[in-house]
């Protein structure tokens, strides 16, 4: 079968390449991969920044954002032949710590997990996968052409869990959500404060393409004047910061509303430093009750939540997110940004219906 692979930590090696076909194991789920979404992490494996081949292979299958269709499934594992389904990204250590011990492999504290087509196992871009049925998680038949968009709904799941956790530690009803970023992190976003309820506002520096609109058929504000008056203006209750820029992350944090909470998705490059008066941010911090936290990765209950999200979306909307499909022959045009992007797939080769 065909695969998408790198030897990680090398540059430049990128390569749809023949690999042995899965075999079935007791308790996994046998399924034809039918598309992988590409996401940043996929780039920077790409890149040779980081990135582990599973023990005993040189070269590691890339693909995270999993989606396939069942093709063999154990009796009893509640599942069936034709079955969608996607297969959670990380696995917990083997030791293991507290955390993982409870199912929260997403907050392990060793570092001793592991994670599909990540970290020493490989992934899911590949024309058929085996997954643990444990580890796999059923999709509503109507998401076939977008069920992609499954892993990172379940980050923001958890981004929103968290905030609601940390709220629920005092009064909380919050009205007003502000979201930095209109990727797919930042839209998915969006897309669950509004199942909320909430008035939710949008802020990114593009004026056309598609994402002003998708913002706006959310029933939800976009934005794309500087963070500072934006944010200025609205002191939002929550804020999902999805940019990972450092001086949107800091106006972010400076300009919510008394206990205001500030979750941060987006990972910053390092190196780039700016000026920053950590006193008085301290002062605004401690004086408001205001809390600012990080979140990354989600475990089975994300999952679970963000599969209910997404069963009860707009379809129309979810397509649209999709920008770009790219056939797994071609699949290094998919690490290639395009001005009107949002969320660029490979297709690998299986039949959606």
């Amino acid at each position: 079968m065909r695969a998408l692979t790198v030897i990680p930590l090398q540059a430049g090696s990128l390569e749809v390449t023949d690999v042995p076909e899965p075999v079935q194991g007791d308790g996994e789920l046998l399924v034809d991969g039918l598309a992988v979404g590409v996401c940043g992490t996929d780039k920077e494996i790409a890149r040779g920044d980081y990135g582990w081949a599973p023990s005993g292979s040189d070269r590691l299958i890339i693909g995270h954002e999993s989606l396939g269709r069942v093709r063999s499934a154990p009796t009893g594992s509640g599942f069936t032949a034709g079955d969608l389904v996607v297969g959670v990204v990380r696995r917990p250590d083997p030791v293991p710590c507290g955390a993982c011990a409870h199912g929260q492999f997403d907050m392990c504290r060793n570092g001793r997990y592991t994670e599909r087509g990540i970290k020493q196992r490989h992934g899911y871009a590949s024309q058929v996968w085996t997954v643990e049925v444990d580890y796999g998680v059923k999709l509503d038949p109507h998401l076939a052409e977008v069920g992609m968009l499954m892993e990172p709904t379940s980050v923001v799941a958890k981004a929103w869990a968290e905030v609601e956790a940390v709220g629920s530690r005092a009064w909380f009803e919050p009205k007003t959500a502000l979201i930095t970023g209109a990727g797919p992190i930042g839209l998915l976003a969006a897309l669950l404060g509004a199942q909320r309820g909430l008035d939710v506002h949008v802020l990114d520096r593009v004026t056309d393409g598609p994402k002003p609109q998708l913002v706006r058929d959310l029933g939800a504000t976009y934005h794309s004047e500087d963070v500072d008056t934006v944010a200025g203006k609205l002191h939002p209750d929550v804020v999902i910061e999805a940019t990972g820029v450092g001086s949107v992350v800091l106006a972010a944090m400076a300009n919510t509303a008394p206990y205001g909470i500030v979750c941060l998705t987006g990972v910053s490059s390092p190196g780039h430093k700016i000026s920053v008066d950590i006193g008085s941010t301290n002062r605004e911090i401690v004086l408001e009750n205001d809390v600012v936290i990080g979140s990354v990765n989600a475990n089975l209950g994300h999952y679970t939540a963000a599969a209910h999200a997404l069963a009860k979306a707009d379809i129309g909307w979810l397509t649209r997110l999709v920008t770009r499909r790219v056939p797994l022959q071609r699949a290094a045009d998919a690490f290639t940004a395009g001005d009107e992007d949002v969320k660029v797939v490979i297709a690998l080769g299986g039949s959606p219906s």
